[in-house]
């Protein structure tokens, strides 16, 4: 039935999920049954595996949408103008962007940074995540962000700046929902001249992975970063990130 409106990576999840709510009930379910993988495999055949994700957003579009956001905005001027809705929300969207790219959060991630999860240290910032989709057991792990040389794309500035304006001192950082960080990327996406409708929640983490790649960075670096517990995905960022870099027509002259 599901096979019918839904991608076969929901597929995977539904059983996976099925399985975990019986083994809660006390019920045995063998998710590797015959006539289960024989039905996957059909349904595979026919749908196929490849997803089409939304794009990700690289280092030039990043900078485009934090221009966008700077727009029209002074800081030398800002004790004017902090009470504005209008340019409150830019504050706190600059370093939702900023944040959500430089440490490939997932959007669940992000709106669950809590004040006391947060250290600002002399090298930048260290950022304390709970628990993750990958992370069930809720060990945890600490992403750490340095300063950027350029301030004006810098995150950690950003994050301080929002908390300094918000004068946050316990609770949630951000406080929207993992929906609400989807919005605000199409909302500036939208205003940088790009389609909003190729970009999406997942767009930071995917572009802070392709983006590291691009720039050299190695596998097991990126995955301290983004929490990834398998190379799978990983791996394809990379190879996003060299379609061009090695491609072979590099190599002819025409």
């Amino acid at each position: 039935h599901l096979s019918a409106t839904s991608k076969f990576s929901t597929l995977k999840r539904r059983i996976a999920s099925i399985s975990v709510i019986h083994k809660m009930k006390g019920h045995y379910l063998d998710t590797k049954h015959p006539i289960i993988m024989e039905n996957l495999h059909g349904i595979r055949r026919v749908k196929g595996t490849n997803q089409k994700a939304k794009k990700p957003i690289l280092i030039r579009d990043l900078k485009e949408i934090i221009n966008v956001i700077d727009q029209d905005i002074t800081y030398s001027e800002l004790k004017e103008i902090e009470k504005s809705k209008t340019f409150k929300n830019k504050i706190r969207d600059k370093a939702i962007i900023l944040i959500g790219f430089s440490g490939g959060f997932r959007r669940s991630e992000l709106v669950n940074i809590d004040y006391e999860d947060v250290e600002f240290v002399t090298e930048g910032i260290k950022i304390f995540i709970k628990r993750s989709k990958t992370d069930q057991s809720g060990e945890g792990m600490i992403k750490a962000i340095p300063y950027f040389d350029n301030k004006i794309y810098c995150p950690v500035l950003a994050l301080k700046r929002w908390i300094e304006f918000t004068e946050i001192k316990s609770g949630k950082i951000f406080e929207i929902s993992d929906k609400s960080v989807a919005l605000i990327i199409k909302k500036y996406v939208s205003q940088a001249g790009l389609d909003p409708n190729k970009y999406g929640g997942h767009s930071l983490r995917s572009g802070f992975a392709t983006s590291a790649a691009e720039s050299g960075a190695e596998e097991r670096n990126i995955m301290a970063m983004t929490g990834h517990k398998t190379t799978q995905m990983v791996r394809r960022y990379i190879q996003e990130a060299n379609l061009f870099k090695n491609n072979a027509l590099n190599k002819i002259k025409i």
